[in-house]
Protein backbone atom coordinates (compact mmCIF):
# COMPACT_ATOMS: atom_id res chain seq x y z
CA UNK A 1 0.00 0.00 0.00
CA UNK A 2 1.49 3.67 -0.91
CA UNK A 3 1.74 6.41 1.54
CA UNK A 4 2.50 10.10 1.25
CA UNK A 5 4.21 11.92 4.61
CA UNK A 6 4.70 15.00 4.61
CA UNK A 7 8.60 15.88 3.64
CA UNK A 8 10.68 18.32 6.27
CA UNK A 9 14.11 19.88 5.52
CA UNK A 10 15.50 17.34 7.38
CA UNK A 11 14.31 14.75 4.71
CA UNK A 12 16.00 16.84 2.14
CA UNK A 13 19.03 14.28 1.76
CA UNK A 14 16.54 11.72 1.36
CA UNK A 15 14.52 14.04 -1.66
CA UNK A 16 18.30 14.42 -2.88
CA UNK A 17 19.10 10.85 -3.03
CA UNK A 18 16.11 9.56 -4.65
CA UNK A 19 16.33 12.81 -7.16
CA UNK A 20 20.05 11.37 -8.26
CA UNK A 21 19.12 8.05 -8.54
CA UNK A 22 15.80 8.13 -10.45
CA UNK A 23 16.62 10.65 -12.92
CA UNK A 24 20.35 8.87 -13.63
CA UNK A 25 18.35 5.81 -14.55
CA UNK A 26 15.42 7.89 -16.45
CA UNK A 27 16.84 10.95 -18.00
CA UNK A 28 19.71 9.17 -20.58
CA UNK A 29 18.59 9.44 -23.91
CA UNK A 30 15.71 11.70 -22.58
CA UNK A 31 18.42 14.98 -21.98
CA UNK A 32 22.24 15.35 -22.05
CA UNK A 33 24.44 13.85 -19.52
CA UNK A 34 25.46 17.74 -19.24
CA UNK A 35 21.96 19.10 -18.28
CA UNK A 36 21.21 16.65 -16.14
CA UNK A 37 23.91 17.30 -13.99
CA UNK A 38 22.81 20.90 -14.41
CA UNK A 39 19.37 20.69 -13.64
CA UNK A 40 19.84 18.07 -10.60
CA UNK A 41 22.71 21.04 -9.27
CA UNK A 42 20.30 24.07 -9.88
CA UNK A 43 16.47 22.28 -8.81
CA UNK A 44 18.10 19.89 -6.16
CA UNK A 45 20.46 21.83 -3.95
CA UNK A 46 19.96 21.36 -0.67
CA UNK A 47 19.56 24.84 -0.37
CA UNK A 48 16.96 25.21 -3.07
CA UNK A 49 15.04 22.49 -1.73
CA UNK A 50 14.95 24.00 1.67
CA UNK A 51 13.87 27.31 -0.21
CA UNK A 52 10.73 25.63 -1.66
CA UNK A 53 9.75 23.97 1.11
CA UNK A 54 9.70 27.01 3.45
CA UNK A 55 9.41 30.28 1.23
CA UNK A 56 8.15 28.95 -1.75
CA UNK A 57 5.03 27.51 -0.42
CA UNK A 58 6.11 24.22 -2.21
CA UNK A 59 4.24 20.87 0.07
CA UNK A 60 6.79 18.25 -0.51
CA UNK A 61 5.89 14.31 0.54
CA UNK A 62 8.01 11.30 0.66
CA UNK A 63 6.11 8.49 -1.48
CA UNK A 64 6.21 5.17 0.59
CA UNK A 65 6.05 1.71 -0.44
CA UNK A 66 6.60 -1.70 2.09
CA UNK A 67 8.02 0.76 4.59
CA UNK A 68 10.80 2.45 2.47
CA UNK A 69 10.69 6.10 0.46
CA UNK A 70 10.36 5.14 -3.33
CA UNK A 71 9.76 8.31 -3.97
CA UNK A 72 8.35 12.11 -4.08
CA UNK A 73 6.45 14.79 -4.96
CA UNK A 74 6.11 18.47 -4.43
CA UNK A 75 2.78 20.72 -5.59
CA UNK A 76 2.06 24.59 -5.05
CA UNK A 77 -1.50 25.96 -4.75
CA UNK A 78 -1.47 28.71 -7.32
CA UNK A 79 -5.12 29.98 -6.90
CA UNK A 80 -7.89 28.69 -4.59
CA UNK A 81 -8.50 25.20 -6.26
CA UNK A 82 -5.94 25.48 -8.58
CA UNK A 83 -2.24 23.96 -7.93
CA UNK A 84 0.97 22.96 -9.64
CA UNK A 85 2.87 19.84 -9.30
CA UNK A 86 6.63 20.57 -9.72
CA UNK A 87 8.03 17.14 -9.13
CA UNK A 88 6.56 13.70 -9.27
CA UNK A 89 9.12 10.69 -9.49
CA UNK A 90 8.83 7.14 -8.41
CA UNK A 91 12.11 4.94 -8.34
CA UNK A 92 12.64 3.94 -12.10
CA UNK A 93 12.28 0.23 -10.73
CA UNK A 94 9.10 1.06 -8.73
CA UNK A 95 7.41 2.06 -12.23
CA UNK A 96 4.72 0.48 -14.26
CA UNK A 97 3.03 -1.74 -11.41
CA UNK A 98 0.15 0.86 -10.14
CA UNK A 99 2.81 2.30 -7.74
CA UNK A 100 2.76 5.73 -9.78
CA UNK A 101 -1.03 6.20 -9.97
CA UNK A 102 -1.91 4.80 -6.53
CA UNK A 103 0.65 7.45 -5.33
CA UNK A 104 -1.10 10.38 -7.77
CA UNK A 105 -4.91 9.09 -6.32
CA UNK A 106 -3.35 9.35 -2.89
CA UNK A 107 -2.18 12.96 -3.33
CA UNK A 108 -5.54 13.87 -5.11
CA UNK A 109 -7.06 12.79 -1.54
CA UNK A 110 -4.92 15.17 0.38
CA UNK A 111 -6.16 18.25 -1.93
CA UNK A 112 -10.26 17.85 -1.65
CA UNK A 113 -10.58 21.15 -2.96
CA UNK A 114 -8.73 20.79 -5.95
CA UNK A 115 -9.93 22.18 -9.33
CA UNK A 116 -7.32 21.96 -11.25
CA UNK A 117 -3.74 20.41 -11.51
CA UNK A 118 -1.23 21.46 -14.18
CA UNK A 119 2.21 20.11 -14.52
CA UNK A 120 5.27 20.79 -17.30
CA UNK A 121 6.92 17.47 -18.73
CA UNK A 122 9.34 17.11 -21.07
CA UNK A 123 7.91 16.76 -24.71
CA UNK A 124 10.17 13.76 -25.06
CA UNK A 125 9.29 11.78 -21.53
CA UNK A 126 6.98 9.35 -23.58
CA UNK A 127 6.35 7.21 -20.57
CA UNK A 128 5.62 10.06 -17.98
CA UNK A 129 3.20 11.97 -20.91
CA UNK A 130 1.22 8.69 -21.33
CA UNK A 131 1.33 8.37 -17.60
CA UNK A 132 -0.55 11.12 -17.14
CA UNK A 133 -3.05 10.94 -19.81
CA UNK A 134 -3.80 8.01 -18.34
CA UNK A 135 -4.57 9.88 -15.17
CA UNK A 136 -6.82 12.36 -16.55
CA UNK A 137 -4.01 15.15 -17.97
CA UNK A 138 -4.57 16.69 -21.47
CA UNK A 139 -1.75 18.66 -22.75
CA UNK A 140 -2.99 22.59 -22.61
CA UNK A 141 0.46 23.93 -24.66
CA UNK A 142 4.01 23.59 -25.61
CA UNK A 143 6.30 25.50 -23.31
CA UNK A 144 10.36 26.00 -23.98
CA UNK A 145 11.87 27.38 -20.90
CA UNK A 146 15.11 28.87 -20.55
CA UNK A 147 17.27 27.21 -17.36
CA UNK A 148 20.60 29.01 -17.89
CA UNK A 149 23.60 27.82 -19.55
CA UNK A 150 22.24 27.13 -22.76
CA UNK A 151 19.90 24.79 -21.53
CA UNK A 152 15.67 24.96 -22.48
CA UNK A 153 13.36 22.84 -21.05
CA UNK A 154 11.29 22.22 -24.13
CA UNK A 155 7.88 20.53 -22.45
CA UNK A 156 4.10 20.10 -22.66
CA UNK A 157 2.13 22.32 -20.01
CA UNK A 158 -0.28 19.40 -18.85
CA UNK A 159 -3.77 20.05 -17.01
CA UNK A 160 -6.15 17.75 -15.31
CA UNK A 161 -9.80 19.25 -14.03
CA UNK A 162 -11.36 17.81 -11.20
CA UNK A 163 -14.37 16.41 -11.70
CA UNK A 164 -13.29 16.00 -14.98
CA UNK A 165 -15.84 18.63 -17.75
CA UNK A 166 -18.70 16.92 -19.13
CA UNK A 167 -18.51 15.28 -22.52
CA UNK A 168 -21.22 16.55 -24.21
Amino acid sequence: MIHLLPATPDDIPAIRDLAHRIWWTHYPGIISTEQIEYMLGWMYGAETLERQMTLDGHHFWLVRYAGESIGFIAISQTAPGDYFMHKFYLDTGRQAKGLGTAAFQALLEQYPGLRTLRLTVNRRNYKSVNFYFKNGFTIEKCVDIPIGRGFVMDDFQMIRFTPPPSRL
